[in-house]
């Protein structure tokens, strides 16, 4: 394989885990200077650092900086060119406006904001805002220009048997898998318990209008670990971004009113307008989540545990009861099955959830387990899981595997597109690099184009 398609392999690579690396960004140890420069597209020496330290963390042994930068290159043409491509969509706005959202999600995993940028090594909010922007950007142009590139790619099932006589010495061994769907349920609420957060919020507000402020009584009673510390807040918001209920409520509020308590899936609130413009505001809210005590989770199994033995006896199929009575809307619409990041459905054994790999342990192919009690978004649910299937680990074979082995000889495909576009476009994309990469020796035709400060 040449240089150019294994950096290009590599710059791909960090393309596709970004929206994994936004959430564990480490910005820190800031290195001072621009890199390089590619058509209209700038590397600074800090984001050469992060690539570096991210595939330390993933146990890569491509640590050469030479090579990191030479993907980055290749990365950033596509990106580049993606952006000069008027067939592309310019999605900038929408994804600026989904930067607060997603800066949410990750304070929510915190304390406090000063925590999380203390944990990811930024100094100021805003700065940690503008990275996951860039990330995001170049995520999204990245994989729109890989696809538009490669969309007509295919493989005939001769090319999948040359792929696989040629590489097959080469070709990973599949880990113990198995196949899993699953039903969940989240214990509903008794009406007597509902009444009672409701009346607790009624009186949090009524201590608020009495002159406590919205911020102070959010701090100490909200349950959004996204939002209490800061006093219930949440700014720029853009419409569609909340769930319905509360987006409904408060968006029908006048600036400083504050909400009776509503509901939403995450609990009850009542929400306080701060600010509307257009189509973002800023609201705060106090939530008190709906958790269900001992004996409503006890009657969610009893439910469950009735569905199971429905199934059991054959009176209903585990994808019927999948649709008609669970809660997760990831998997309810595909019979329950469980799928990874890249959309298989095939889970190594030793890569599950703790609690998911424990309660399937000694199940065989068909089984079912007891209904247990596990979380999902942050609250309880009742679950039961089938086994699917059950796959012992075992060399990649085209007999058993060729699915997998066809996917395998179309990325080899895709990449090969790539790489012959790439060298196309190289000629007549302006790069420079600061010389401080001048004893770098990169792919002929990368090197040719590049112009040493």
């Amino acid at each position: 394989m040449s240089r150019i398609k294994c950096s290009f392999l590599l710059g791909v690579f960090f393309v596709l885990v970004s929206v994994q690396v936004s959430a564990q960004l480490e910005k820190g140890q800031l290195v001072d200077g621009i890199a390089a420069v590619i058509g209209d597209e700038i590397v600074l020496e800090s984001d050469v650092e992060e690539q570096i330290n991210y595939a330390k963390q993933q146990g890569s042994q491509m640590l050469d900086k030479c090579k990191v930068m030479e993907s980055i290159l290749i990365n950033k043409i596509i990106v580049h060119e993606a952006k000069r491509d008027t067939l592309i969509e310019n999605r900038s706005a929408a994804i600026r406006e989904n930067v607060e959202m997603k800066y949410n999600q990750i304070l929510s995993q915190f304390p406090d904001e000063r925590a999380m940028l203390s944990a990811y090594k930024f100094r100021t909010g805003f700065e940690m805002k503008n990275a996951i922007e860039k990330i995001d950007t170049d995520q999204y142009y990245g994989q729109a220009k890989y696809q538009s590139i490669t969309m007509k790619a295919d493989v005939t099932p001769n090319e999948v048997t040359d792929f696989y006589n040629t590489f097959k010495l080469q070709l990973p061994e599949v880990k113990d898998e198995v196949t899993l769907a699953q039903i969940s349920m989240y214990p509903k609420l008794t009406e007597a318990h509902k009444e009672e957060i409701i009346n607790r919020l009624k009186k949090i507000k009524q201590d608020i209008l009495s002159g406590e402020s919205f911020e102070s009584q959010a701090r100490i009673y909200s349950e959004d670990p996204g939002s209490a510390a800061n006093g219930g807040l949440m700014k720029n918001i853009s419409r569609g971004q909340m769930v319905k209920p509360f987006e409904a409520a408060a968006l029908n509020l006048q600036e400083g009113e504050i909400s009776d308590p509503i509901e939403s899936e995450f609990g009850f609130h009542i929400i306080q307008l701060e600010r509307k413009a257009g189509k973002i505001y800023d609201a705060r809210h106090i939530l008190i989540a709906t958790t269900p005590n001992s004996d409503e989770i006890a009657a969610a199994k009893k439910e469950l545990d009735s569905i199971r033995t429905l199934i059991m006896d054959g009176k209903m199929t585990f994808k019927e009861a999948a649709y008609k009575f669970s809660d997760d809307k990831r998997t309810k619409f595909n019979a329950g099955i469980l799928t990874n990041n890249d959309g298989s459905d095939k889970l190594e054994r030793i890569s599950l959830p703790p609690t998911l790999g424990y309660q399937i342990a000694g199940y065989n192919k068909g089984d079912i387990t007891e209904v247990y009690e596990d979380e999902m978004n942050r609250r309880k649910v009742v679950t039961m899981v089938k086994i699917e299937d059950s796959i012992p680990a075992h060399q990649l074979s085209i007999e058993t595997d060729y699915d997998r082995i066809k996917q395998m000889a179309l990325n080899k495909k895709k990449s090969e597109m790539i790489d012959k576009w790439v060298k196309e476009r190289i000629p007549h994309v302006f790069i420079s690099i600061d010389n401080r990469y001048s004893n770098c020796t990169f792919e002929g035709d990368l090197q040719k184009a590049i112009l040493t400060k």
